[in-house]
């Protein structure tokens, strides 16, 4: 009996293609991703890419996808009316939504924090790629079964994702520089500290983002309790 030798290179395949454009994205960001670079990265022949996408943009939404497949969504599942539109605790249906909404939030700008290069790409919309419509489905069908109105669902779902990404697109810390001659008191007399931030970074991003996350979440709950006695939100 004989037996095929194996080959001496891991056969091709999507998920390769994908682990590898995901690297360059994050080394060298989105234009860096060509055909050239690929098939020289995985040893194989351009061509053959091919078999597997058929563009570059097909690519860049694979490694978008790949990222937005991390985000856990686990949070929707037990959202139902009466759950915690003031408290965000337990509710009739389950957990509440401003809960399920803040968690989420934490997830998905977890998944995003070391693959920023590649949140123009998720900016779009999800498209067709699957993990991006679980996540645009599990948010709205949450928050319909909360009971927000199928357009408030929408909107909710598109005011996080411009708050969640926006946050995850590069820090606002770091773009002060570390010298405190930049800022003469002449010329800006309330930036007195600012060469302090960029080494406060995490601190400075992190509490920005809670800061607002916890804003939005209590203009939400206001419109929710208008919602659910007839008013007419703000």
């Amino acid at each position: 009996m004989w037996r095929m030798a194996r080959p001496r290179k891991p056969l091709l395949s999507r998920d390769r293609i994908v682990e590898a454009a995901g690297a360059l994205v994050d080394a060298e960001g989105l234009e860096a991703v060509s055909t050239r670079r690929l098939a020289a990265a995985l040893g194989v022949s351009g061509p053959s890419l091919y078999n597997h996408f058929r563009t570059k943009d097909e690519i860049l939404d694979a490694v978008a996808d790949a990222v937005s497949s991390r985000v856990d969504l686990s949070m929707f599942e037990g959202v139902g009316v009466g759950g915690g539109a003031g408290s965000g605790g337990e509710g009739e249906g389950g957990q509440g939504w401003r809960d399920a909404l803040q968690a989420w939030a934490h997830s998905y700008r977890d998944a995003l924090a070391d693959h920023p290069n590649i949140v123009p790409v998720l900016a779009r919309g999800p498209g067709r790629r699957p993990a991006g419509l679980r996540v645009a489905d599990a948010v709205f069908g949450a928050m319909t079964a909360a009971g927000w109105p199928a357009a408030h669902a929408t909107r909710i779902g598109a005011l996080m994702r411009y708050f969640i990404l926006g946050s995850a697109v590069g820090s606002f810390a770091r773009g002060f520089v570390d010298d405190r001659a930049a800022y003469d008191p002449a010329d800006y007399p309330h930036l007195g500290q600012a060469h302090l931030l960029a080494e406060r970074q995490r601190e400075v991003d992190e509490g920005a983002f809670e800061t607002g996350l916890e804003a939005l979440l209590d203009g939400l709950s206001l419109q929710y309790e208008a919602l659910r006695h007839g008013e007419r939100p703000a």
